[in-house]
């Protein structure tokens, strides 16, 4: 299993957090996602395997309005 970190744009409150998610959990390969208000749509994502930005996207994207783009460790 392996943690990555993220920055998700497009959240600006906790019900977006709550959407976004519950999103990416649906996602077979996603273990957990926690996602932060401050700062701002960082979000750590643990993952069985790993996944590309590209895949996390086209997950992201059953939802309108959000990007996610990798951050450098």
């Amino acid at each position: 299993m392996m943690k990555q970190k993220f920055q998700i744009n497009g959240i600006s409150c906790g019900g977006c957090i709550a959407r976004v998610k519950k999103t990416l959990e649906e996602h077979p390969n996603i273990e957990k996602a926690e996602i932060f208000l401050a700062p701002k749509g960082a979000a750590l994502i643990t993952m069985d395997e790993a996944l590309s930005v590209a895949d996390l996207q086209k997950q992201l994207d059953r939802l309108n309005g959000y990007t996610i783009i990798e951050i450098n460790q």
